[in-house]
């Protein structure tokens, strides 16, 4: 089933066609719904909800009307239902609830890490001892639940990019390390997931202590989107712009990283190491 935080921005760049078609500005838009024009930008990237009686208001000011109308509704009933996360809100703050959803809808996810392994890549022990606080059962149920998608049917296609730091910082105790590190390796079998190693000694880039996501999907989706994490909130970016320099971004890393196939003997040699 496709997430809500999907259905907005399916609604929200129908309704930035609209607007655009129709020659009327944000501002504008705003003024027909008695609101701020940053309401209507949050609307359009699909970062909120509409009403319907708001939804009314601006088709008829951009002018869609009877069948065309009808499909907007839909997508903005389906935008204001509850995603699958809602059960974890007292852990996962609305900021990453939007991403696990957009997680979970994308058809190819990039994903560069520079100093920990990606969460839908951790194995339990190694989650619990990177986790704070009172909410670490919760925490891990969140990340072993993410981790489903690598087995489904229909997931997306997936490229880690992990810096070789990040396999030999030493969370835990080294049992449970050499058991996450022998469990990526494995992963690396699946036929949808590509993983290669940024190696100490590789070239390196100013941009490669940034980690980041690329998350793409169908056509039918607004846009593209890449996923910035900070420690209280995130960015997610789908600028034409920005998918550009950060496409570029993953293709130089992609260059200097190790292949699969020498990545794979890499992990596995650092997992014997701590042996």
């Amino acid at each position: 089933m496709v997430t809500p935080t999907i259905q907005r921005r399916r609604l929200g760049n129908a309704l930035k066609r609209a607007r655009e078609a129709a020659g009327k500005t944000q501002e504008e838009a705003a003024e027909v719904i008695d609101s701020a024009s940053s309401k209507v930008s949050r609307l359009e990237l699909g970062q909120s909800g509409i009403r319907l009686t708001d939804l009314k208001l601006l088709l008829d000011f951009y002018g869609v009307t009877g069948e065309d109308a009808e499909p907007l509704r839909d997508l903005a009933r389906a935008g204001r239902q509850r995603g699958r996360w809602s059960g974890y809100r007292n852990v996962v703050p609305d900021w990453f609830r939007q991403y696990l959803d957009l997680e979970a809808d994308a058809a190819e996810i990039r994903w560069y890490q520079s100093e920990v392994i990606p969460g839908i890549l951790q194995i339990e022990p190694y989650i619990r001892a990177i986790i704070e606080g009172e909410d670490v059962g919760a925490q891990t149920a969140v990340r072993l639940e993410r981790q489903k998608v690598i087995d489904r049917p229909d997931g997306p296609e997936l490229s880690f990019i992990l810096s070789e730091s990040a396999l030999r910082r030493d969370l835990g105790d080294r049992v449970a390390m050499r058991e996450q590190l022998s469990h990526i390796a494995a992963i690396t079998n699946r036929p949808n997931v590509t993983i290669q190693v940024f190696p100490l000694d590789a070239e390196t880039y100013v941009t490669a202590s940034y980690n980041f996501i690329l998350l793409r999907f169908g056509e039918e989706v607004a846009s593209d989107v890449v996923y910035l994490e900070t420690f209280t909130d995130a960015d997610y970016l789908d600028s034409p712009e920005s998918l550009r320099s950060y496409n570029r971004l993953w293709g130089r890393l992609q260059a200097a990283a190790l292949g699969p196939a020498e990545s794979r003997r890499l992990i596995l040699g650092i997992a014997d190491e701590m042996k």
